[in-house]
């Protein structure tokens, strides 16, 4: 940190610590959870009589990483469509029974029982077996129907979605009633309802006074009534606390200043962006007016007996710009990897991607060339660690990692990018040092970077604070009037809809 860091967590208190992407938070919560050495001072647990002063089984920490993400096997993107590979995943039942008989979960990743049995080392009816005598007493726990898990028992953890995925590790943490809770971004890429239920989960957390809640949070205003004070955090140093009451009064001077933006003249320079030469080219060199066009899409849900989309019939026509919502599972992120080209089902459905049936001899790499895409799922299982311009460059090729040196203008396209979305000063840095939401920008930039005829945004401003927000938003409304581009956006909050959206698809 950059100044001597005085933090304190009284009785009955509940904070939220606040700040932008890159200030510090996360040094804050490792300095609080002991990951961090002190330099100098002193850090102290107090959690009452005949309790063990230590962050040890007292603190957890939910960071809502991929559970995958962090086990021996490695976690890809397109893992969770590909059957072979999907079967290897465990299911939810097994890793959540094995981590609850073991008692080892750790603050921040899985117990090492789930890391073997997401592995090679443990079959699941082993792991089945390590925990049969407790079914009863875990099917009865009513956490599974505060966070609606029963139906998801079954089902792989691969082929969670993001938002089933944090209610798999908000019940994973919270079964083992830990004294105090830190929660990072819990209400990021869930629905309007899912939202509302974990509300009021929290809620009953803190009228209990079982648990103490640290909530990090990236937007200024959206600081719960349960929480009792504000810590902000910027520049890697931490500011005096405050009451939430004192904080909103500050908030409401922050709101009546001018709102951050793309300066003008970065919008003049990304209209006047030379348009890419193939960006709406069918592979005969002919324009195409239908940029996707399904029809009759009905897709089985493996592991169920569950059946998505039920006929669906959707055009996408050059030059619309289009959101897609419906609840956490309604199968959003499924639909996009079919049109991206990482759902091998598309071979065996009705898809013409850019004037094209799919299956009739073209590659993954023909499509994706005119798509710029990211979204949470991508996001997680995107694991190079080199510079941040790197990452942005791997966009004009469409691959993870880079592996083809760019050209001086390529390098200077990638760098324009990087300036678009304030991040230019970070070109260097290593990716996997990068806070998570400096990661998400990195991310943005790559799709962005060879100007796409389609532009799939799944959860853009996914963890971003208050001002990057408004400058993504800003960024994808400026987008939106080069010519002829078409734009598919997701996301939970419809106030995040940029004005240029004019159609809507709801599943």
């Amino acid at each position: 940190m950059a100044s001597p860091v005085n933090f304190r967590l009284d009785d009955g208190e509940h904070i939220a610590v606040m700040g932008p992407n890159g200030g510090g938070k996360s040094c804050l919560i490792d300095l609080i959870t002991g990951k961090n050495l002190l330099m100098q001072g002193s850090l102290t647990y107090d959690f009452g009589e005949g309790v063990a002063p230590s962050a040890y089984g007292n603190i957890v920490q939910l960071t809502f990483e991929d559970a995958l993400g962090s086990v021996e096997k490695p976690y890809y993107f397109q893992q969770r469509f590909n059957s072979q590979d999907r079967d290897e995943s465990p299911l939810v039942s097994v890793v959540l029974k094995r981590a609850l008989a073991s008692g080892n979960v750790s603050a921040t990743g899985l117990s090492a029982d789930e890391a073997r049995a997401a592995g090679h080392g443990l079959t699941e009816d082993e792991a089945r077996a390590a925990g049969a005598e407790d079914d009863a007493e875990f099917l009865a726990n009513p956490l599974l129907d505060t966070f609606m898990m029963r139906p998801l028992l079954q089902k792989r953890m691969v082929l969670l979605s993001s938002g089933e995925m944090r209610r798999y590790q908000l019940f994973k943490y919270l079964i083992k009633r830990p004294k105090v809770l830190i929660v990072d971004n819990p209400f990021i890429g869930l629905d309007a309802p899912m939202r509302e239920q974990l509300d009021g989960f929290f809620r009953q957390l803190v009228n209990s006074g079982e648990v103490q809640i640290i909530m990090v949070l990236s937007m200024l205003d959206a600081v719960p009534d349960y929480i009792t004070h504000v810590v902000q955090v910027d520049g890697m140093c931490v500011h005096e606390r405050q009451t939430r009451a004192e904080y909103l009064a500050d908030l409401t001077d922050f709101r009546q200043s001018p709102k951050s933006s793309l300066s003008a003249d970065l919008k003049r320079q990304m209209l006047a962006l030379p348009v890419n030469p193939v960006a709406n080219l069918t592979a005969d060199g002919s324009v195409t007016d239908e940029i996707i066009s399904i029809r009759d899409l009905s897709l089985p849900l493996p592991d169920t007996d569950r059946v998505l989309y039920g006929g669906l019939n959707w055009t996408v026509r050059r030059g619309e710009k289009w959101a897609l919502q419906g609840r956490n599972g309604a199968g959003k992120s499924t639909l996009l990897s079919l049109i991206c080209a990482d759902h091998p089902a598309a071979y065996a459905c009705d898809i013409s991607l850019f004037g094209r049936r799919r299956g009739t001899g073209e590659s993954i790499w023909e499509i994706k060339k005119y798509i710029g895409f990211v979204s949470p799922e991508f996001h997680r299982a995107y694991k190079e660690n080199r510079p941040a311009i790197d990452i942005v460059a791997s966009g004009l090729h469409d691959s993870v990692g880079l592996y083809k040196k760019p050209r001086p203008e390529q390098v200077e396209i990638c760098r324009f990018w990087m300036r678009v979305f304030g991040i230019e000063s970070l070109a260097d840095r290593l990716f996997l040092t990068l806070s998570a939401g400096e990661q998400r920008l990195c991310l943005l930039a790559r799709a962005f970077v060879k100007d796409p005829a389609l532009l799939i945004l799944d959860e853009p401003l996914h963890g971003l604070d208050t001002y990057r927000r408004n400058l993504v938003r800003d960024v994808i409304a400026t987008f939106c009037q080069r010519p002829d581009k078409t734009l598919i956006m997701v996301t939970h909050y419809v106030e995040e809809l940029p004005g240029e959206i004019t159609k809507s698809l709801q599943l």
